[in-house]
Order: C-alpha cells, then structure tokens, then sequence
C-alpha cells in the first residue's frame, strides 16, 4: 500500500515558487476554491494527489507549429 503524502500549506506555496502564498491558499479555502484539502484538528493538509490533479485542470495546452 503506497503511503498517501500530504503538504502543508507552506509546503503547497514552496511547491509553487511563491506564485501561490500561504495568505491566497488560506482565501481559497474560505471560499472554496482551489485545490482539495484536507483538516484535521487545527491542520490543513494538502494531498500530494490532490495538487497533481489541479495542476492537471490548470494546464493550459499550447499548439506546437513546425517549420
């Protein structure tokens, strides 16, 4: 059984270079938006699954043209 990995919400914003702050994370939960989380007591933890799964919704595709 794979070990389910989990990250704070200074380890989501480290994850993002900064381009995601501890403060946004913390507005995106209050209104319920961004990635999935989980709370346990005082704690707010990201799922590592959880953050792939929203970078994936965030893709953006770009059209590759050849010479």
């Amino acid at each position: 059984m794979s070990e389910t990995r989990f990250l704070t919400p200074e380890e989501v914003a480290e994850r993002y270079r900064g381009s995601v702050s501890v403060g946004t994370l913390r507005n995106w939960r209050a209104m319920k938006i961004g990635p999935s989380y989980v709370k346990i007591g005082k704690a707010v933890l990201y799922r590592i699954e959880e953050l792939e799964a929203w970078d994936e919704k965030n893709r953006v595709k770009c059209v590759h043209h050849g010479n």
